[in-house]
């Protein structure tokens, strides 16, 4: 079988099912595991992904204003990989290419090749499109025994969690300017790693959020996982919040508890390492119950600034 995945997460989901020797290409975003950097890449940006926050919401708006997604396939390409399988999404146009761009590169010179989409909105999808992209792919068997063992994992986190006292209020940042709260499988996470998700519905696109509602909400907790960035460019952008007027004086800044993360290989995946995910929030909301080992490569807090002499 010959597959080409055009999302990371799918991509993570084909390696988690051991077919990771099927795949022959990959989007320009996928990156793990590892050995899949060497596939050909099948898919680019219509946009200049580098600069501000600000500067690539703005190009994003202007592609989207004339293309169906901000990604191109390369259409000559897939036809010389003659894949039987391409996985693809059609959750959101600013994750990958989207699923009405791969139907045309592919029914111009195949009606055979299996198009396979996936749309996880909340936690419940992640696990059922494993088991999709498992069935599509000959090993039905192989797709229960991942969600079983993911299932497994996460719950025995939330039941660590659950009985905490201590709930501390969060917000989840997933993108910085303008301001947007994370939605669809984020506050699922949140509240099973034991804490109270202010911002985002559960199985809902991520929200744009006010500066004003951020600051009234006052959160104990404020984590930024935009999407796209690992923390270091997450924290080059840390200095458009601590900007904001009255941003020294929330609680989370006041205490030490605000946190940037690699939202890109975690977060904003909605595949196996998910349940990484949440092990990461747990860690960071009750570091005194929980510690997986992620500080420092999946997460870090921000430094305290000294008051002034």
């Amino acid at each position: 079988m010959r597959i080409v995945s055009l999302l990371p997460s799918a991509t993570e989901i084909v390696c988690a099912l051991g077919m990771a020797e099927q795949l022959v290409g990959r989007s320009h975003e996928c990156d793990y595991p590892e050995v899949v950097k060497t596939l050909p890449v099948c898919t680019a940006p219509r946009f200049d992904p580098h600069g501000s926050s600000a500067e690539i919401n703005a190009r994003v708006r202007e592609v989207l204003r004339e293309a169906l997604s901000v990604y191109r396939v390369d259409e000559a390409l897939l036809q010389a990989l003659q894949p039987d399988v391409i996985i693809t999404q059609s959750l959101c146009e600013v994750c990958a290419v989207s699923l009405a761009d791969v139907r045309q590169a592919v029914c111009a010179w195949s009606a055979a090749t299996q198009i396979v989409s996936l749309e996880p909105n909340r936690l419940g999808d992640v696990f059922m499109d494993i088991q999709r992209v498992a069935e599509a792919l000959g090993v039905p068997e192989r797709g229960a025994e991942v969600v079983a063992a993911l299932r497994a994992h996460m719950a025995a986190i939330a039941e660590r969690a659950r009985p905490l006292p201590d709930k501390p209020t969060v917000a989840c940042i997933e993108w910085i300017d303008p301001l947007m709260a994370a939605g669809n499988w984020i506050p699922e996470l949140v509240e099973m790693a034991g804490g109270i998700n202010l911002f985002g519905e559960a199985g809902a696109h991520s929200p744009w959020l006010t500066w004003d509602a951020l600051r009234a909400a006052d959160p104990q907790v404020i984590i930024l996982m935009p999407c796209g960035f690992d923390i270091a460019r997450t924290a080059e952008d840390l200095p458009i919040l601590q900007a904001l007027e009255g941003w020294q004086s929330l609680r989370a800044v006041q205490t030490g508890r605000v946190y940037l993360t690699d939202g890109n290989q975690y977060f904003n995946r909605p595949g196996p390492r998910l349940a990484e995910s949440l092990e990461i929030l747990a860690e960071i909301l009750h570091p005194e119950i929980f510690a997986f080992g992620h500080q420092g490569s999946g997460w870090q807090a921000v430094a305290l600034k000294k008051a002034a002499l």
